[in-house]
């Protein structure tokens, strides 16, 4: 698998900027525009392929990359009084606390 590959790249349409914008997610921000959704694309494979040729030269290394399996659990610290109010609202709604909140972050993700 090539480097590039290993790092999810994100065109998508902007309403502010009235074209399409391209980025990848924790390392390169929005660095690309245009009317064409593919050559935006194209463009930003190109500027990924720029950054990844520039940390090879400077001997730096890349930045983690998104390309990993994920368990599906992760651990959130919120302080004992959020904790307590999340465990409520879980209980009034009959719902175990991990079911009420998988529901909940499945709406934000949604969105």
């Amino acid at each position: 698998m090539r480097d590039k590959d290993k790092y999810l790249k994100i065109v998508e349409w902007s309403s502010e900027d009235n074209c399409y914008v391209g980025s990848v997610p924790g390392w390169i921000g929005k660095c690309c525009h245009g009317d064409d959704e593919l050559k935006v694309y194209q463009d930003l494979s190109k500027i990924l392929d720029e950054w990844i040729d520039i940390y090879k030269d400077d001997k730096r290394p890349l930045p983690p990359h998104t390309h990993r399996e994920y368990s599906g659990k992760f651990v959130i610290r919120t302080g004992p009084e959020l904790h307590k109010a999340l465990a409520l609202k879980a209980l009034t709604a009959g719902e175990s606390l991990n079911n009420f909140l998988v529901k909940r972050l499945k709406s934000v993700v949604s969105d």
